[in-house]
């Protein structure tokens, strides 16, 4: 598996350590504003084990996000497989990060090595990126990355429940219009 690194971030594999601050991420109702449920610690461990085994079966997936200069654990971003059920197809790239990490940029540099790893190593066509329809700081990242959205691709999320999480945006970058 491929570790990134960028300016101020190594995108790389999970560890042990990530466990604790990951779940705490996990359990804040700030992060998770726009994903749902808050998650127990067995449920935020389980998601490691399956980013890991992902990494394993495709050779990219959600990297664990650490700052170069102190090391600290501050997030994921990466590559996955859209869900299947969901109204499209392709590989979609994300990031979330703890909130001591908001506004800073961090978003945008991981997500513009994802972008660049997707190309470059994966030779992908292009990449989506979706979050929730008010979740304005995701769409920020996304079009400071080069992405572009289309209206007629808005969605309601399937898994999603009825609410303010259902209707979703897919925001789109081709690997030709990458400047």
């Amino acid at each position: 598996m491929a570790e990134l690194h960028t300016d101020r971030l190594v995108l790389r594999r999970w560890q042990d350590s990530d466990l604790e601050p990951w779940a705490a991420m996990n359990a804040d109702p700030e992060v998770r504003e726009y994903l749902g449920d808050l998650l127990t610690r067995e449920q935020s461990d389980a998601s490691v084990a399956q980013f890991q085994a992902e990494f394993d079966l495709r050779g990219y997936g959600w990297w664990a996000v650490q700052l170069q200069a102190t090391g600290e654990f501050i997030g994921f971003a990466g590559l996955d497989q859209v869900d299947d059920g969901m109204p499209f197809t392709g590989v979609e790239i994300g990031w979330r990060l703890a909130r001591s990490a908001w506004g800073q940029g961090y978003a945008t540099e991981a997500a513009l090595a994802g972008v660049a790893f997707g190309f470059e190593t994966l030779g992908l066509p292009e990449l989506l990126a979706v979050t929730t329809a008010t979740n304005f700081r995701s769409q920020a990242v996304m079009r400071r990355i080069g992405m572009t959205r289309d209206p007629a691709d808005d969605f309601d999320d399937p898994t999603a429940p009825e609410g303010p999480l259902r209707p979703n945006v897919l925001y789109r970058i081709a690997r030709d219009v990458r400047g």
